[in-house]
């Protein structure tokens, strides 16, 4: 593997990284109704526990319901009481054929609570970002070793891995504190 691989190689991985970062705090509530809240509950569709998305259409009402609207008539009640029994803490009503999820107001417990926990999970994004640089400056030191790339190599190369990693870091600060203000802002 040339430096240009392992500066390429590294730069993929932490963009996967921030991908998969922005993909955890859409799971995370905020003051706002988002259909996205409900991925990760599981209906029992014949046997088999898919997500509710794979079985009903969801959508948002207004700015504070979401809607889902069962594909089969049988479903309603399955997925009510799945959403129900998620620890989403969501009190869904049936109105015919189609399910309205309101999104009760957040106490301001519950608001510091959800901020500290976007701010872990931003930490956990960044400990990922310095890990994939370490793992490249590693690589790249393993190349000078066997004599496979110059020291100035070495010294061109840590510095872009570093300025890669700084920009990274900074994205997810930036999706930090636009989560955080959604989780604040009513």
């Amino acid at each position: 593997m040339s430096v240009a691989e392992i500066k390429n190689t590294a730069e993929a991985k932490m963009d996967q990284s921030i991908e998969a970062f922005k993909h955890n705090l859409t799971k995370i509530r905020t003051g706002r109704a988002n259909p996205a809240i409900l991925d990760t509950v599981h209906v029992d569709y014949y046997g088999a526990l898919v997500p509710i998305s794979q079985v009903a259409n969801v959508s948002l009402l207004d700015s504070r319901t979401v809607s889902v609207q069962p594909w089969e008539k049988g479903m309603g009640a399955k997925i009510e009481k799945a959403i129900r029994d998620s620890d989403l803490g969501l009190n869904p009503s049936s109105m015919g054929d189609l399910i309205r999820v309101p999104m009760p107001p957040m106490s301001e417990e519950r608001r510091k609570e959800l901020t500290k926990l976007v701010r872990n999970e931003g930490e956990g994004a960044k400990i990922a970002v310095r890990n994939l640089r370490r793992d490249a400056n590693e690589g790249v030191k393993k190349l000078v070793k066997d004599k496979l790339a110059s020291e100035d190599d070495q010294k061109r190369c840590e510095s872009d891995i570093q300025k890669v990693t700084d920009r990274h870091i900074a994205a997810i600060d930036q999706l930090v504190a636009a989560k955080e203000h959604d989780i604040m802002a009513v």
